[in-house]
């Protein structure tokens, strides 16, 4: 069925009720990868309608009721991959094998902790500003860029691990068809979102490059941790954009 790689996709990127496929195959988890942008406008199309549906008269109520959804959709993955990476690039003092070895530590320290805590304070302030000022459309293409970044991100770079949660994934990757659906996913937020789409693509890439160079400067490629990390930091710069350029001082002459 065609539609199976979308289906376990959904499965391993959100908590949403996606059929279920059964066992993936290596195969099967390379063309999952072409999904992964659906999925973020899937996931941003749920958030943006429950945002839109939010009384603007309690907007940071609002902002919480939608941040606690977003959290839930996602199962936390893509948080607990930020937590590892922050955790791993103090910790790993600048040396490969000690950051990777951090990485698949379960524990949570003091700079898992903060980086959480300061992203969702970031979240909850930019989606407080778009209800406010009946902008929160504007979330069905955040996730949807930030998952897009994960394909660029196999298409390009090096895996850091010999074996790991992506190594099939990065094995079976159809790489013309995650290059299409990738750019694909840049072009719908150009033509529907305007110029506050062009804003943010043009933003999704410069965070794709400086990650990237991140990545490789310490790593000499992308772990899952890596990836998960790039997609939360991905989300939270969009939404904060999106909240200066159309909040009252983005109404400003």
């Amino acid at each position: 069925m065609w539609l199976r790689p979308l289906w376990i996709a959904g499965r391993f990127l959100t908590r949403l009720p996606f059929p279920d496929p059964g066992p993936p195959q290596p195969l099967d988890k390379g063309r999952s990868v072409i999904w992964y942008p659906i999925v973020g406008l899937l996931l941003g199309a749920l958030i943006s309608l429950a945002a839109l549906v939010t009384p603007t008269t309690a907007p940071g109520v609002g902002a919480a009721l939608i941040l606690i959804l977003w959290v839930w959709s996602t199962g936390g993955m893509h948080l607990d991959g930020l937590a590892d990476s922050a955790d791993a690039w103090v910790g790993g003092i600048g040396n490969r094998e000690r950051t990777l070895e951090i990485m698949k530590d379960p524990r949570s320290g003091p700079a898992a902790v903060t980086a959480i805590a300061l992203l969702l304070i970031a979240k909850w302030s930019g989606l407080e500003a778009l209800i406010a000022t009946g902008d929160a459309w504007l979330l069905v293409w955040i996730p949807l860029l930030a998952r897009s970044q994960l394909p660029l991100l196999l298409l390009t770079t090096a895996y850091a691990r010999a074996t790991g949660l992506v190594s099939d994934q990065v094995a079976t990757l159809p790489r013309r068809a995650a290059g299409l659906s990738t750019l694909a996913a840049a072009l719908g937020c150009l033509l529907f979102a305007g110029w506050i789409g062009a804003a943010l693509v043009t933003t999704a890439v410069a965070l794709f490059f400086v990650g990237r160079r991140v990545m490789l400067g310490r790593l000499g490629g992308f772990t899952g941790d890596t990836a998960g990390a790039l997609v939360e930091i991905t989300e939270t710069f969009l939404l904060l954009l999106a909240a200066l350029l159309l909040g009252p001082m983005g109404d400003l002459p």
